[in-house]
């Protein structure tokens, strides 16, 4: 069965470790003592996260959240995307299709936006509100892996509203770095 949290505990220790090492990798997921194995999920999100920002400057925290996206569903995602880009000429129609706007995104103002009306990530399903978006961030993470496999570039991804710190949708940027080939002689920056 999906076990979504022994999937989180594993990429946020491996991802910590990648910075530091085993031990504070341990630390960060399971605490000092080891006690953070049985919170339950809402507690563990809140605490592990707490840990990390406490281990961390807030640009390390990020980067070691934003390698901690899961994958789930991202090869239908992905076709969804390569879809959209196949059947559009610009990013501005790229973003603006009835398919695209169901999917949560929009282009306004030369950038374009994925939205959700929901928080996404189903380890958050018991928390109310977080103290911090660094959580949130693996959601970055994953749409930086999504995008970027699609256009076949470098892209960044800016959280900019999180439902789960009190906003009324999640809201990211996403900036491709170069022209997108297949979108005719587009250049974007």
């Amino acid at each position: 069965m999906f076990d979504i949290r022994k999937i989180q505990e594993q990429v946020i220790y491996e991802a910590v470790k990648r910075e530091s090492d085993d031990e504070t990798a341990k630390a960060i997921v399971y605490g000092n003592d080891g006690s953070a194995e049985s919170q339950d999920n809402a507690s563990w999100t809140k605490s592990a996260m707490r840990r990390l920002e406490n281990k961390f400057d807030p640009e390390t925290t990020k980067q070691i959240r934003m390698s901690c996206q899961c994958g789930y569903g991202m090869d239908e995602k992905l076709a969804l995307v390569k879809n959209l880009i196949a059947s559009s000429s610009s990013m501005e129609e790229f973003a603006s299709s009835e398919k695209a706007k169901a999917a949560g995104l929009f282009y306004q103002d030369g950038v374009t936006y994925l939205q959700f009306q929901f928080c996404p990530c189903p380890m958050l399903a018991d928390v109310d509100i977080l103290e911090t978006n660094t959580w949130c961030q693996c959601t970055t993470g994953y749409s930086k892996v999504l995008f970027e496999k699609a256009f076949g570039c470098e892209v960044d991804v800016e959280l900019l509203k999180s439902i789960k710190m009190g906003d009324d949708v999640c809201l990211m940027t996403i900036i491709p770095h170069d022209r997108i080939s297949t979108f005719c002689n587009e250049v974007i920056f």
